[in-house]
């Protein structure tokens, strides 16, 4: 089991084969990453697998046995996704065989919203962080500010499931609309593409879950059971659950890089009403996200670990980790 140390010490290495021709192989012990042009290879960068955490790969690439194989020892998350960041290939340190863990997932009883209600909390403190760091005062983003101490406030009292999901909702609802407001904001539409800002939160958003599962694995739970997010089919419900309060991440990200012109519109494609980022910006994106998440990589291990921690030892909800954005 890693330590925060081992966190602090290792990297988190992206490697983009969406536009390059490259390969990934152990030379003398070490990482390889090598880029093919016509009959010549290239090396790229050479890496000590004592020092890597994670290694995530965008696009096509060939990946060898003795590269997984290192991997595994020195307990590197190794992720190979398409270019549309779908995984391919998930492997991860974990706590294998860790039967008292998921045991106490199942026996966790679906009518207990302690924990649930901690990381709802977190989300709407961070949602109000989110607002108030953009120093706008106009009434919209006063109001959403005002609706988050609000739910901040009366969270505790929740008895009901429903309610508890729809106030999430009516929060996220006001946060999305003060936040991006001078984003042409049209409203939350998760995976429709029917507009640039909700293709890119969904692009952050998939970057963010393949982040927090690396993080997840380490400890061993079961990926499917969640406290918050009921059981689904192939549905990963604990990841659903505790990328909740760092989304503030990518938010942050996204409107940043929109005000920087690092994002435009220009940037994508539409098809029959639909919006696709083009193939040729996937890999500036992709990098504004995972540069956003990896400066935080000591918070998601942390996070995760203090979670484990509480669960197993069936703390109160004042005990659950807090990410303060």
């Amino acid at each position: 089991m890693f330590t925060h140390k081992d966190i602090d010490m290792r990297t988190i290495f992206v490697v983009n084969c969406i536009e390059h021709d490259r390969s990934l192989r152990v030379n003398n012990g070490e990482l390889m990453l090598e880029e093919l042009g016509g009959d010549k290879k290239k090396t790229l960068t050479k890496f000590p697998f004592q020092k890597l955490l994670a290694l995530f790969v965008i696009g096509h690439i060939t990946v060898t046995t003795p590269l997984i194989e290192k991997c595994k020892r020195y307990g590197v998350a190794l992720v190979v996704m398409k270019p549309n960041l779908r995984p391919v290939f998930f492997w991860a340190n974990s706590a294998e065989a860790n039967y008292l863990l998921r045991k106490r997932q199942f026996d966790f009883k679906a009518d207990d919203l302690t924990v649930a209600k901690a990381i709802v909390y977190n989300k709407v403190l961070n949602q109000k962080t989110a607002l108030q760091k953009t120093r706008k005062k106009d009434e919209v983003t006063i109001d959403a500010i005002g609706q988050c101490e609000a739910a901040l406030n009366t969270i505790q009292d929740i008895t009901d499931y429903n309610q508890l999901m729809g106030l999430e909702g009516t929060i996220a609802k006001s946060f999305f609309s003060a936040y991006f407001q001078n984003q042409n904001w049209k409203g939350r539409h998760p995976r429709m593409k029917n507009d640039v800002m909700n293709v890119t939160l969904d692009i952050g958003y998939t970057i963010l879950f393949n982040f927090m599962e690396s993080f997840i694995r380490m400890f061993g739970f079961d990926l499917y059971v969640g406290v918050y997010h009921r059981l689904w089919f192939k549905r990963k419900s604990l990841v659903c659950d505790l990328i909740e309060p760092f989304r503030c991440i990518i938010d942050h990200a996204t409107l940043l890089a929109f005000n920087r012109k690092q994002f435009s519109e220009k940037d994508f494609t539409q098809i029959k009403q639909e919006y696709h980022l083009k193939y040729e910006k996937c890999a500036g994106y992709y990098k504004v996200f995972y540069d956003a998440l990896i400066a935080h990589k000591s918070d998601f291990f942390k996070f995760v670990q203090q979670y484990y921690r509480c669960f197993m030892g069936c703390k109160s909800a004042k005990e659950y980790p807090i990410f303060e954005f």
